[in-house]
């Protein structure tokens, strides 16, 4: 297939850093926003606890095989764990750490961008075998379209790929710093962390669509059953919500705590935020107009990942200082 390139967007910061790094872009203009820094613990986490591994960061559940995924460090790999109790059940290597996983469907396989490697790998469920795509500069998350071409969000290199069976066959390089990725049918909905936007595209038209400004430092973004966007501005302390087609926001819901990790349950139509300065989960109802919170947990320290299971509800917090999992039951 013939690369194509969209049009370039006036590039707002000339970027010097390390992924996800809080350094200064300039005068006046903050880099990339971080997790909030948890405190010790004042309270007991809720649900159960168990050990998993150092520097947990990045996790998701498959509700086919029961499995979650986790990203772990020294040495990189995917650990796959039973969702039931914790325990784990294989160990996959990994060629560089990651921090977001995706499902490309249910049953797997998992989209692990293998930041240092420039690589994505994909991970079959349950059997963890590997293939790998060379991808751009630090790919930082993944996620697969209706059409079955993949999104990656080349962080270090302002560029996103598109992985087409097995192959980069289109490259945007409309971002600065592109981090969380989340997709509506063939729609993809991309967060630049430096710039500060929310931007559409259509992936297998080769079209990139509207961009909207997108608070004071956002992250992540995941997709609801409604047809949204939800960005968590990280920095602003709020979680802003779009509608996909349009990227009309319909939604600023202030959240104090530094909102950072998510994960949408589609069953119960409940969006899942930790608040990484609060030690803290909180779910938000999504079945109306507007965002209402419904539940409110203690967490391990640093909460900086959230996965949940659409068939029971249970949710998974991941410690990234301590490299504990937290099952919880609401």
């Amino acid at each position: 297939m013939r690369r194509r390139r969209a049009a370039a967007l006036p590039l707002l910061l000339v970027l010097a850093v390390t992924a996800c790094s809080a350094s200064d872009d300039g005068p006046g203009r903050p880099g990339a926003a971080e997790p909030g820094r948890s405190p010790e613990l004042t309270t007991d986490p809720a649900g159960t606890v168990v050990d998993l591994d150092p520097d947990a960061e990045g996790m998701v559940f498959d509700p086919v095989t029961g499995l979650l995924a986790v990203a772990v460090r020294d040495p990189d790999r995917l650990v796959l764990a039973d969702g039931a109790t914790g325990a784990v059940v294989r160990e996959v290597p990994l060629p560089g750490h990651a921090r977001h996983l995706q499902l490309a469907a249910p049953g797997g396989p998992v989209l692990v961008p293998a930041e240092d490697s420039d690589t994505l790998v994909t991970v079959a469920l349950p059997d963890g075998a590997t293939t790998s795509v060379p991808v751009g500069e630090y790919p930082h998350d993944a996620a697969q379209v209706a059409s079955g071409q993949v999104l990656v969000a080349d962080e270090l290199g302002g560029t996103l790929s598109v992985v087409t069976d097995g192959a980069v066959t289109q490259t945007f390089d409309s971002q600065t710093q592109p981090g969380g990725i989340a997709v509506v049918g063939d729609l993809a909905g991309v967060v630049d962390v430096a710039a500060f936007t929310l931007t559409s595209y259509d992936v297998p038209g080769g079209e990139l669509g509207r961009v909207v400004d997108a608070g004071e430092g956002p992250t992540h973004v995941v997709a609801d059953g409604r047809g949204r966007f939800v960005v968590a501005d990280t920095r602003g302390n709020a979680l802003l919500v779009f509608r996909a087609d349009t990227l009309r926001q319909e939604q600023q819901l202030d959240l104090p705590g530094t909102p950072y990790g998510l994960a949408y349950d589609g069953t119960g139509q409940v969006l899942w935020v930790t608040l990484t300065a609060r030690n803290e989960v909180v779910g938000l109802a999504t079945d109306g107009d507007q965002l209402t919170e419904v539940a409110r947990f203690p967490t391990v320290r640093q909460p900086n990942t959230v996965a949940v299971d659409p068939g029971t509800g249970r949710v998974f917090v991941g410690s990234r200082a301590t490299g504990q999992l937290q099952l919880i039951d609401p």
